[in-house]
């Protein structure tokens, strides 16, 4: 075998590429806590400076806020550059998942069916077959179903309101009506013989 035709990527492990993404990472947080503590500093500089009345301090303090902003965004950089890293090995890391996980579902028994592919066909479509058959079924009892619901006709005669239970419904009515102007009047000679007796 020639040397040049050698993967060195076949023998990478998983732990490898795992162990260096933990590292970058690592990295990255030291470099996401200095920028904070960078942007602390470059806020609590700029608010001296805006309370400084000397000149020459406040212009101390805007050379100190732009170096501090030149170092920020050099901190910036090499963080997205760590992040571009990890990501990369991230995406490695899911290449040899999918490898391992690929060879170990392979050897299952069952998945040896799915190279039989004609035959899986034909499975399918009879499959298919009985699933429409079964829903054209079902369908078809919704529609009797609905045809015989939109047939019927609610009965008057026992759901409807009929002259008795319309008088009946009148006299309840009238009746609250005069147990309230009872209730009314009685409150109203109640109050009377209070004012009285006072």
């Amino acid at each position: 075998m020639w040397p040049f035709n050698r993967n060195k990527f076949n023998k990478l492990k998983r732990d490898e590429v795992v162990s260096a993404m933990l590292a970058l990472q690592k990295q990255e947080q030291v470099i996401e806590e200095g920028l904070v503590s960078k942007q602390q500093e470059i806020d609590a500089l700029t608010e001296k400076g805006r309370r400084e009345p000397n000149h020459e301090i406040k212009l101390f303090y805007a050379k100190k806020i732009n170096a501090l902003k030149a170092e920020r965004q050099n901190n910036v950089q090499r963080g997205m550059y760590l992040m571009y890293n990890i990501g990369l090995l991230g995406k490695l890391k899911d290449a040899i998942d999918d490898k391992n996980f690929i060879a170990s579902v392979g050897d299952v028994p069952l998945n040896k069916l799915l190279t039989d592919q004609k035959g899986l066909a034909k499975y399918l479509n009879k499959a298919l077959g009985n699933r429409i058959k079964s829903e054209e079924i079902m369908t078809g009892a919704d529609e009797v179903f609905a045809n015989a619901e939109a047939s019927y006709y609610v009965n008057q005669d026992i759901y409807g309101v009929n002259k008795h239970d319309d008088e009946l419904l009148a006299m309840f009515e009238t009746e609250a009506a005069l147990s309230d102007e009872l209730s009314l009047d009685r409150m109203n000679i109640f109050n009377k013989n209070t004012e009285e007796i006072r």
